[in-house]
C-alpha cells in the first residue's frame, strides 16, 4: 500500500493512494491511530476511510509524517561517502535529531538558507516507524514502511563548530523548509523480508550525481533501529534517515544553486522532485 499525507488547501489528511489510477481515498485519523494496525499486518482492513475517493492529481502531497513525529538522522553509514569527507569509519552508528520544521513535501521549493554558500544534497532511504513496541530482537517488525528523503545540508555551517566541539549538525541539517521527504510511504509488506536493498539516486537538472544501493550501508536498518531505540525510544510516525552514498557536492565542490531541479529516486518508492528556491535574506 501507498500512504500519503495530503491537502486540498485545507487541513492535512492521510490517504491511501494509487498513483497509476490517480486516486486518493481519505483516511480517518492520523498515523498514530492506524499505523500500529497496518504495521502488525492488518493491511487495508486496519484503515478506516473518511469520505469518497479524490483525484490524487488535484491534491498537494506533504511530507508523510505528522507534526508529532521525531526525525532521527543516521550519518556516516556508507564507506565511500566517508572518503569524500576524509574521515575514518566510526566504530558504531552516529545518530542525531533534525527539526520537524526542516521537512517539506514533494514539489515544495527547497529553501536556500541565507547563512550558507554550500548547500548540498543527500539521497536517503527513510524508515517510518509504525509501532512503538519495538522488539530489539526483531526491530523491523515495528517498521510501517519506507519513503525517500533528501537530507539537504549546509556544509559550511556543518564545519563551523568550534575546535574540540565537533560539527554543527543542527545548523547544517535543520534549516527551515529545506529537507524534502516523500512522495508517500510504501508499506513494509511490499518489500522482501529483511533490511531493504534498494537502488537510490540523485539527479541535478537531469545529471546523475549519486547512484548507489542501500545494500552498501555499513549498518542496516535493523541495526540502526536497535542502536537508536536503546538511546532514544521511537514513537509511531517517527522517521529515520539512514545515510547517503557517495557523490554529494562536498566531494566535487558542485553545490546546489537557486533554480536547480533536484530529483531523488528510490527503488520501490518513486521520485521525490524539488526545485531550489532563491537565496533568502
Amino acid at each position: 500500500m501507498k500512504l500519503a499525507r495530503c491537502t486540498d488547501g485545507g487541513a492535512p489528511f492521510w490517504a491511501l493512494v494509487e498513483p497509476d489510477a490517480d486516486t486518493a481515498r481519505p483516511l480517518a485519523g492520523g498515523i498514530a491511530e492506524w499505523g500500529p494496525g497496518v504495521t502488525r499486518g492488518g493491511g487495508e482492513s486496519a484503515l478506516t476511510f473518511n469520505g469518497p475517493a479524490r483525484a490524487l492529481s488535484t491534491l498537494r502531497l506533504l511530507a508523510p509524517c505528522d507534526n508529532t513525529s521525531k526525525v532521527v538522522i543516521a550519518g556516516a553509514n556508507y564507506s565511500k561517502h566517508l572518503v569524500e569527507f576524509g574521515v575514518a569509519a566510526p566504530s558504531q552508528p552516529i545518530a542525531f535529531l533534525k527539526a520537524y520544521g526542516a521537512l517539506i513535501g514533494p514539489e515544495d521549493p527547497i529553501r536556500y538558507p541565507p547563512l550558507t554558500e554550500q548547500l548540498d544534497y543527500e539521497c536517503e532511504l527513510v524508515v517510518v516507524i509504525g509501532d512503538e513496541d519495538i522488539d530489539l530482537d526483531d526491530p523491523l517488525a515495528a517498521v510501517l514502511g519506507y519513503t525517500a528523503g533528501n537530507d539537504v545540508s549546509a556544509r559550511d555551517l556543518q564545519r563551523s563548530g568550534p575546535p574540540g566541539i565537533g560539527m554543527d549538525l543542527y545548523a547544517a541539517k535543520s534549516q527551515d523548509k529545506a529537507t524534502p521527504v516523500g512522495p508517500w510511504i510504501v508499506t513494509r509488506d511490499e518489500f522482501p523480508a529483511g533490511s531493504p536493498a534498494l537502488r537510490l539516486s540523485t539527479t541535478i537538472n537531469g545529471e546523475v550525481r549519486q547512484d548507489g544501493t542501500t545494500a552498501d550501508m555499513t549498518w542496516d536498518v535493523a541495526q540502526l533501529l536497535r542502536f537508536v531505540q536503546q538511546r532514544v525510544s521511537f514513537g509511531v510516525g517517527d522517521l529515520l534517515f539512514t545515510g547517503t552514498p557517495e557523490g554529494v557536492g562536498q566531494g566535487s565542490g558542485r553545490y546546489l544553486n537557486p533554480g536547480d531541479v533536484v530529483e531523488v529516486v528510490l527503488e520501490g518508492v518513486g521520485a521525490l522532485r524539488n526545485v531550489v528556491g532563491p537565496k533568502t535574506t
